[in-house]
């Protein structure tokens, strides 16, 4: 059985993220069985190798803010990526009651494997 690195269970996470859907950095920390660790799931995402293509973009603060600076480069690049997937992103935020990813039980015991 292989051993995943804190990174690889984050990624692995965040690649099961439905295209439409967003998580929080604590929710994506928390399903990859590291709990508390939502500043690690940034430091994870930043530290992808692009032949990976996670999407990172799909992940927010707990208040569904982009973590980038309203009207930076990588907050225009975010919110791009999201509205191609018909998220909508209103004032550098997304409405998690609305866009969150729920995953169901049997969804995380079949494709989380770690």
């Amino acid at each position: 059985m292989q051993v995943l690195s804190p990174q690889q269970k984050i990624w692995r996470t965040t690649l099961l993220i439905p295209k439409g859907k967003v998580a929080t950095y604590g929710q994506v920390a928390d399903l990859a069985g590291l709990p508390g660790r939502a500043r690690l799931v940034g430091k994870a995402l930043g530290a992808v190798p692009k032949d990976l293509q996670v999407p990172w973009y799909r992940v927010l603060r707990s208040t569904g803010q982009l973590a980038f600076v309203s009207g930076s480069v990588q907050s225009k690049k975010q919110i791009g990526y999201l509205q191609q997937e018909n998220v909508v992103v209103l004032n550098n935020r997304v409405k998690l009651n609305i866009f969150q990813w729920q995953p169901d039980l049997g969804e995380l015991l079949w494709k989380l494997k770690f």
